[in-house]
């Protein structure tokens, strides 16, 4: 079994989840999505976020805008709808619970019968 397999299906697991709390604050462009998560150390190419997007804009979840920019051609602004803070919400408790099992689970030793 390959490690490098697995922390890729780790990271994937939780990157929608990751992707609304960035947006939750203010909406943001793809560039913006993936420095964000770039600094968070969850590497994670254009060819991954755009079908992720889409499908989240899909679901209800997020909407976009297109603003002119200085520095190109316009760009697509993504942010939240009130559907997606509500789901956001919800990850949010949902996260919460497993990473608390998870900490309990790796870091308790466990009694043999």
């Amino acid at each position: 079994m390959k490690i490098e397999n697995t922390k890729a299906q780790m990271r994937k697991g939780v990157l929608e989840y990751c992707i609304l709390s960035i947006l939750k604050e203010e909406d943001a462009y793809v560039a913006e999505i993936l420095a964000t998560l770039k600094d968070a150390k969850l590497l994670v190419v254009e060819g991954t976020i755009y079908p992720l997007l889409t499908r989240l804009k899909n679901a209800g979840l997020l909407n976009y805008r297109w603003e002119e920019s200085t520095s190109g051609p316009p760009r697509k602004y993504y942010g939240l709808t009130e559907t997606g803070k509500i789901f956001l919400k919800e990850l949010s408790s949902t996260w919460d619970d497993l990473k608390n099992a998870v900490n309990l689970v790796t870091t308790t030793k466990t009694k043999k019968s």
